[in-house]
Parts: structure tokens; C-alpha cells; sequence
């Protein structure tokens, strides 16, 4: 009986001493746990990382003359140890890393299961670039004109692939091999840039910049090919790659002159153009570049001192006083703009983005490719180069935003 009787007893105290271990806990949890402080701007621990800002962008570009490997280039990668890394095996010696961004004319389909022998090419001029090499040509070469006489030496079907084949390994693309598909004259593309931001750090990023293919070796590309830049340049940076004239002819003919004038008249901020295989002089129209032929970069012409030179043309972007917002609204459209066909020009539009202030720097890096491999001109041969371009006439008559390097 005297059992029972203790039982509500025993259960009062587990009860209390269950009641105590419970406020023993509760005191230790809020004495030892680790302080969280609450993101109150009144805490003065709390430490709110600053968002980093652009504050401008620049970009180091090289535009080169025209890139080829197919015919007698095929033959001596072949007959190399490099195989298909050999046409490009020197270009190191251009210090390609101070650059952003390498921009060329392919004068080429990139097409598979082609057999054609360097003769055969030789003889009918239909060309064709393994696909094989392109993993190794875009180490080097960010975006390419496909605006020539030789895109379409496979056919239309060829002239498809060849953009897919591009896709494929990483290298941008515009233009058309015929003039008349307008809607196919001016491409964005994201152009590599260096961002400053307002800690003084520097990062990657891209800028959206039109760039325009116009083929011209059989007809001259109409008014209205030339009027779709006007779209572009009230938005963004819009360069010209005409690919027209004479062969072989140290300067252009007044029909290709009167051309590239229409180019800068119709928005281009500068004209940089090709075919003649030799280089041409250049010329200041209306305060903006003009470079009438760079010659050939990477070709398999091999027999005068004109076919194995070429001038290519440094461009140092810089943007000048802009607001961090606008910079940022672009930079952040240039992430998108690498696909072909892409909408950046709309978004532009509809984001109401403002043209932003940016400054142009010119200088010329001479290449010679001759003994079959292309390399950087020796002093002697870049002397000469210049002097073909008329180089310091045309960058007197330069006028603002462009200069010299």
C-alpha cells in the first residue's frame, strides 16, 4: 500500500527534474550557439560586399588577310610531323595572347569527305578546307567573313555546312557569297573585351559589334546591301570586310574606291578589305579608315614577294566616358550575341540602349608566308609594308574618335 501511495510522488519528480534539464538546455544553446547577426544596416559587424561596377571596356583585335588551307597548304601539313596544326604553327610568334580577338576572311567551304588533289583545285579554282583543321584554326581565329568568290565552291549545300562546321568549333561567322541576300550582309558577333571595373580589377567580357561581309567580285553589291548598316551603326560599332578588285594590282580602281567610300557614307566605322592577293594602299575618307587590300595571311601562293605579304590591321577599341549602367546593360547583351542570327540588334532596340562613346587605335602588323609557312615580317619587310600602305599620310588625315597606335 505504501508503494502506491508513492507513485504520483516519483512522477512529480521526473516531471520537474525533465522541466530543469529542458531550462538547463535552453540556457546553454543561447549562451554558446554562434551569433548570427540579422543584415541590419544598424549592425556595424555585418560586412555587405560591394557589387563591382564597369567602369570601361577595350578590346585589341587583329584583322588579318585572308586564310586558307586547302591545295598546296593540304600537301606540305600533310607532308609535316604537325599534320593539321602546321599552317598555324608559327602564329605564336604574333603573340596572340596580348589580342581579344583574331578576325580573317575563310575563302574557302570547310566541307567533309572532299578529295580533290591540289592539281584539280589548281585547275578548276574550287577550292575546299578540310574540316580536319579547324580545331586547331580556332585557337587562333575568333570570327570569319565567308563574303567571297570561293564560300560557294561546294554549293549551296556546302556553303551550309560550312557555317555548321564553324559552329561546331567555336568560330563566329557573316556575311554571304552572294551580295544579294541581304538579310545576310551584317552579322553581330560577341567581341571579346576587357572590362574595367571600379576596383581596379579586370575582367572578360563581350561587347556586341556588327560585322559586315560584302562580296563584290562579280557584282557590285547594291545600294540597299550597303544601307543595312545604317540599323546597326546607330547602336553599336559597325566594320566593313569588302572583298572585291583586281587581282595582283598594287591599288584599287576607281569603281572599288567609289565602293568603299559608300561603305563609310552608309555607317561603317571603318572598311578593311580583301581579294587582290597583294597588298593595296589605304586612305583617310572622311576622317575613317580605309584599307583597300591586307593581302594574304595564311595562303599557298608562293611565287612573288607581293602574294607572300600581307598587312594586318591592329584595332585597339576603347570606350570613352559612359555611363557604368549603360556598360553593364550591353555587356550583358553581348553574352548572347554569338549565335548566328541572333536578336541582338532587337534587343538593343527594345532595351532603348544608347550608342556608347568608344575610341579607335590603329597600327599595321606585317606577315610574310613565304617557305611555306606564315610568320611575322622582319623589319625590312614591315618598312616596305608600310610604305605600300601610305600608312602615316592616311593616319594624319585620321579625325576623332580614330588614331593612331
Amino acid at each position: 500500500m505504501q508503494s502506491i501511495k508513492n507513485r504520483p510522488v516519483r512522477w512529480r519528480i521526473w516531471l520537474v527534474a525533465f522541466i530543469i534539464l529542458i531550462a538547463i538546455g535552453t540556457v546553454a544553446f543561447i549562451l554558446f550557439a554562434p551569433k548570427i547577426s540579422a543584415p541590419s544596416g544598424d549592425n556595424p559587424k555585418v560586412a555587405i560586399k560591394p557589387v563591382i561596377k564597369p567602369t570601361s571596356i577595350s578590346s585589341n583585335v587583329l584583322f588579318t588577310g585572308n586564310i586558307y588551307w586547302g591545295r598546296y597548304i593540304n600537301d606540305w601539313s600533310m607532308a609535316s610531323p604537325l599534320k593539321y596544326a602546321y599552317p598555324f604553327s608559327r602564329l605564336n610568334e604574333f603573340n596572340r595572347d596580348q589580342y581579344n580577338a583574331w578576325i580573317s576572311g575563310l575563302e574557302c567551304p570547310v566541307v567533309s569527305g572532299i578529295n580533290m588533289t591540289s592539281a584539280e583545285e589548281d585547275n578548276t579554282l574550287t577550292f575546299n578546307c578540310s574540316p580536319e583543321y579547324l580545331s586547331e584554326a580556332a585557337k587562333w581565329f575568333t570570327a570569319v567573313t565567308l563574303a567571297n568568290n570561293h564560300t560557294d565552291n561546294q554549293g549551296i549545300d556546302g556553303f551550309t555546312e560550312t557555317k555548321q562546321q564553324l559552329k561546331t568549333a567555336g568560330i563566329q561567322y557573316f556575311g554571304h557569297y552572294d551580295p544579294r541576300v541581304i538579310d545576310d550582309v551584317c552579322e553581330v558577333i560577341s567581341l571579346p573585351v576587357s572590362v574595367i571595373n571600379d576596383d581596379k580589377s579586370v575582367t572578360k567580357g563581350n561587347l556586341p559589334v556588327a560585322m559586315c561581309g560584302y562580296h563584290g567580285v562579280f557584282r557590285i553589291p547594291t545600294p540597299e546591301s550597303v544601307a543595312v548598316m545604317e540599323k546597326y551603326s546607330k547602336y553599336m560599332p559597325v566594320i566593313a570586310m569588302p572583298h572585291m578588285g583586281a587581282e595582283y594590282k598594287s591599288a584599287p580602281d576607281q569603281l572599288k574606291i567609289d565602293f568603299y567610300h559608300s561603305l563609310i557614307d552608309g555607317g561603317a566605322d571603318m572598311v578593311l578589305g580583301d581579294h587582290p592577293h597583294w597588298i593595296q594602299n589605304t586612305e583617310s575618307y572622311n576622317g575613317h579608315l580605309i584599307v583597300y587590300s591586307m593581302g594574304n595571311f595564311i595562303f599557298d601562293q608562293q611565287d612573288t614577294a607581293e602574294v607572300v605579304r600581307s598587312a594586318a590591321i591592329n584595332v585597339v577599341m576603347k570606350t570613352g566616358d559612359n555611363d557604368t549602367t549603360l556598360l553593364s546593360k550591353w555587356l550583358a547583351l553581348g553574352e548572347t550575341c554569338a549565335v548566328f542570327k541572333d536578336d541582338c540588334l532587337k534587343q538593343a532596340e527594345d532595351q532603348g540602349l544608347t550608342k556608347l562613346q568608344i575610341n579607335y587605335q590603329f597600327g599595321v602588323v606585317g606577315s610574310n608566308d613565304s617557305d611555306k609557312i606564315v610568320k611575322p615580317a622582319t623589319v625590312d619587310q614591315q618598312n616596305s609594308i608600310l610604305q605600300r600602305l601610305n600608312w602615316q599620310s592616311t593616319i594624319n588625315g585620321l579625325r576623332s574618335p580614330y588614331s593612331s597606335l
